[in-house]
């Protein structure tokens, strides 16, 4: 008798049921966020969060700024339309805009002089068809 009048006297508490605590705090999770990455949580790092990372990386290493054959025909036009190139005569440096090398992707219509550091021999090609030079410095 004693333990039903117990009973009836915590009806509509919050704990009456029993324990509460189990799914509530980090520890059923094994620890909050990225905790355990390397331990009890490794096979699952390792085949849904890890990003892929080979080799080493060069601190030093710097990306040329290139510009293909197509760009520099819309930098000629542009440049000619603000009157800041000549159009019979174009000649055109390209360190002084910050390119570093010229690749061949894209047509050129004009015969023209290009100055820069690098191209490729395609891109050489090209403009020595139309009767342009590539100066290389």
């Amino acid at each position: 008798m004693v333990v039903r009048f117990k009973k009836k006297r915590r009806r509509g508490e919050r704990t009456y049921h029993g324990r509460h605590g189990y799914p509530r705090g980090g520890g059923n999770r094994g620890g909050r966020g990225r905790s355990g990455k390397f331990d009890h949580k490794l096979m699952h790092f390792l085949k849904y969060e890890r990003v892929e990372q080979k080799g080493f990386k060069y601190p030093l290493r710097r990306e040329k700024k290139i510009i293909n054959l197509q760009h520099l025909s819309n930098l000629i036009d542009r440049l000619i339309l603000n009157g800041e190139i000549n159009e019979n005569n174009i000649e055109i440096d390209l360190n002084k805009f910050g390119y570093e090398k010229l690749v061949s992707k894209g047509e050129i219509n004009k015969r023209i002089i290009v100055k820069v550091k690098s191209a490729t021999k395609r891109a050489i090609e090209k403009i020595e068809k139309l009767g342009g030079k590539v100066i290389l410095s």
